[in-house]
């Protein structure tokens, strides 16, 4: 806390434009109304010190122009005749507040001018002029060195220093942070509200640290002068005959980025820059060096530096490519399970969305409210419809759910001994299996995405052209959050020459399609009587792989390789067929690319639990879904017949259908699609290759898995053996015999072992 009786001598410090003399009258101003006797000085020239004052004028007056030897000179025979103004009035209790020191002379003659090496005679000189008269308390104050040159261009001074380039910027900057380092004195970044920054000096002076929050936190910047004067004002690095040598500064620097500053191999830290990093990476294609000289070189640098290096960067090396350097970890939240799919429509992305399978969608929010979307189109009338018949359902759901789940639990083979935590969710999953049948389409969810720049571009661009409003909203909302993280990789996504041109074209191109359908096309709601059709297979002859599987192994073109297989006996062939696939010993070995070749079409009429849980494979193409209708029937679960809640599931499949009807009738034909139900069919298509299929295939009949999806796939597995025998019998994990209930609680066991492991970890 200050002691009134006592005088003080309190330093701001910083480069020209920091904001120094803001903060030093608002610090005079607020501690005079707490009772304190303050004077603001701008050493070293001290309002009352007429030698001072002119000594001053002449150095900064660009009439006489002269060397840095003369300005070190001058400047401290100012300090000198300042100082002791400052020190007269201390004594008498007064509280100095000083816009600049010593520091100031560091910062421009020897960091900044850097044509005087000599650190320790200019030392030696400041020291002489302070004596000793040090500041007892110094703060610098930082800020980002395009925020300096506009605040100094807009003073409009005309002063010596304050018309350089933007170069000497960066350097005096740099020194000022090496110096309080060096001094151990705080740093804080003022880029925010005058008023803010004020209050974090406030809490200083009266002894509180400063804690500023991680974007008020000055960034790495390229330094000034060091002891070894690198070349082309580069102090990271020294240049040699034989290139670039990275100095002591610049391996400091490395240390904070990299993982590895010596070796070959080595990754970029989490704390370092995304976007520095991205923008280094993008410049491999066109220099000759080590990345990490090209990052001490070019991109050691302030982060509104790098924006606009960024822009340059992208312009020069291609878009795509460098977009591809940068990801973003983003959420949705309250998302309809209509919008989760076309947000999980690309593939160059990862997913992870709330499961209908362990979570019971029987809460509400603090509104009282279910947790489901409701299309901001409709009128009043349909609105309350809507609400109320979803309200309807949701109930008989919340009731359902946890008979179900009550049903298990009082029928299951357990022992009372055994019905663990692992026991309890294993029952919990079985019941919301069974009964999420009933959750409307409508439902809630939270997404969570990892994309790449270019990814997200063009999801943001895929929800833009989409024909559903919230779809659209949730593009607009996914550009702009985005945008303040990644801002350079989003910059063009909805520009009319780029994102524009591209949104109107897919959503002519949808609408010239729709319209043609309707035209040509006749309606249907009928289910077909096969639900799983194997479109489509190649090659027709498994054993025409063959060739492709050799390929790799072989030094001949794959038209000789053709030609000398095609005269092979049966057993040849499936003996590099056999060895090709290995010896498998889990599911996850997969045989090798060759099986890419070997694809399979399906077309699919199945419940749209069961496609939401499939859609999220992402090594697939040919993905595409009809619009959603509850006229294809549904089916009853098991265990919902077995716990006797048959007549409330039919009821909310009826509702369901009196609400869509209604809704279509008053035009609302898109957003129908919400009052739909998870167990109500749906037809959809996709192709995938063999490779695909071991994975697929096997992941979707483990028996923890959910029984609609493993009847499903298992189904389709028996298609892929009649066509193609060698292949489907490679496919050793596809399970279809054991008990699921059984084995989903020991996977549920399992898992609780492994957290067992590692709580026990220290």
């Amino acid at each position: 806390m200050i002691d009134k009786p006592s005088g003080m001598y309190i330093v701001l410090e910083g480069a020209g434009g920091a904001g120094k003399t803001t903060q030093i009258e608002l610090l005079a101003e607020r501690l005079r109304q707490d009772g304190y006797a303050v004077r603001m000085f701008r050493e070293p020239d001290s309002q009352t010190d007429l030698t001072a004052r002119v000594i001053r004028r002449l150095t900064q007056d660009p009439r006489y122009p002269m060397n840095t030897k003369t300005e070190v000179l001058l400047y401290n025979a100012a300090r000198s005749q300042s100082l002791e103004i400052i020190r007269q009035a201390r004594q008498e209790g007064v509280i100095c507040l000083c816009d600049r020191n010593f520091l100031t002379t560091l910062g421009i003659q020897y960091y900044g001018r850097g044509d005087v090496p000599d650190y320790e005679s200019i030392n030696n000189i400041i020291n002489f002029a302070v004596g000793d008269m040090m500041p007892d308390i110094t703060i610098i104050l930082d800020a980002p060195t395009s925020v300096l040159r506009d605040r100094a261009q807009s003073r409009g001074h005309g002063e010596r220093f304050d018309n350089l380039d933007i170069e000497f910027l960066e350097r005096v900057r740099a020194g000022y942070l090496l110096e309080a380092k060096a001094r151990n004195y705080p740093v804080l970044l003022a880029i925010d509200s005058p008023e803010k920054i004020h209050e974090f000096i406030w809490d200083y002076i009266h002894g509180k640290p400063i804690k500023v929050a991680a974007d008020m936190q000055p960034s790495p910047v390229k330094t000034a002068a060091t002891d070894e004067q690198p070349v082309d004002k580069v102090p990271l690095l020294k240049k040699t005959k034989n290139g670039y040598r990275i100095t002591e500064a610049g391996r400091e620097f490395l240390k904070n980025a990299v993982t590895n500053t010596e070796g070959n191999i080595y990754a970029f830290k989490h704390t370092f820059n995304p976007l520095t990093a991205a923008a280094s990476m993008a410049r491999l294609s066109r220099r000759f060096d080590d990345l990490r000289i090209t990052l001490l070189d070019e991109f050691a640098i302030s982060p509104d530096e790098n924006a606009e290096l960024l822009k340059r960067v992208i312009t020069a090396y291609g878009d795509d490519s460098v977009q591809q350097l940068i990801g973003q970890h983003l959420v949705v939240e309250g998302a309809s399970n209509l919008l989760t799919k076309r947000l999980e429509w690309g593939r160059l992305a990862a997913y992870l969305e709330q499961s209908t399978r362990y979570i019971y969608y029987d809460q509400k929010d603090y509104n009282g409210k279910y947790k489901y979307y409701v299309p901001e189109k409709l009128d009043k009338k349909t609105k309350k419809h809507y609400t109320a018949t979803l309200d309807t359902i949701f109930d008989k759901y919340s009731e359902m759910v946890h008979k179900a789940t009550d049903y298990v639990r009082n029928n299951s083979a357990v022992t009372k001994a055994e019905q663990d935590s692992a026991w309890i969710s294993a029952t919990r999953a079985q019941a919301c299996d069974a009964v999420r049948s009933v959750l409307p389409i409508a439902t809630k969810s939270t997404v969570g995405i990892y994309a790449s720049g270019q990814a997200l571009e063009s999801l943001i661009m895929h929800l833009l052209a989409d024909n559903l409003p919230e779809a659209r909203q949730t593009g607009l909302k996914i550009l702009k959050e985005c945008r303040k993280v990644i801002p350079t990789f989003l910059e063009r996504a909805d520009k009319p020459e780029r994102g524009g041109a591209i949104i109107a074209y897919q959503a002519n191109r949808k609408k010239a399609v729709q319209k043609l359908a309707n035209k040509y096309l006749p309606g249907n709601n009928a289910p077909t009587t096969e639900e799983i059709t194997l479109l489509d297979y190649y090659p027709r002859n498994e054993l025409d792989i063959v060739p492709e599987m050799l390929y790799e192994y072989s030094n001949l073109p794959l038209e000789i390789i053709k030609n000398e297989v095609e005269s092979w006996p049966y057993k040849q062939k499936l003996a590099v067929m056999q060895a090709y696939f290995g010896e498998r010993l889990n599911r996850r070995h997969k045989p090798g690319r060759a099986l890419e070749k070997v694809q399979y079409s399906w077309d699919i009429m199945c419940d749209y639990g069961i496609f939401r849980d499939l859609q999220r494979h992402r090594m697939v193409d040919d993905l595409e879904w009809q619009q959603l209708t509850p006229r294809y029937g549904y089916e009853i679960p098991q265990l919902v017949e077995q716990a006797g809640l048959v007549e409330q599931f039919i009821d909310c499949f009826d509702l369901s259908l009196g609400l869509y009807s209604t809704m279509q009738a008053a035009g609302y034909v898109l957003e129908a699609q919400y009052v739909t139900l998870m167990g109500h069919k749906m037809r959809w298509k996709v192709s995938y290759n063999a490779r695909e299929a071991f994975h697929l295939h096997e992941l979707r009949t483990v028996p923890q898995g959910h029984p609609g999806y493993r009847k499903l796939v298992g189904a389709m597995h028996e298609k892929l053996l009649n066509v193609h025998p060698i292949i489907g019998e490679a496919m050793k994990f596809v399970n279809q015999e054991e008990d699921p209930v059984l084995t989903r609680l020991a996977a549920e066991r399992y898992t609780q072992y492994k957290l067992k492991i590692l709580d026990k970890k220290p």
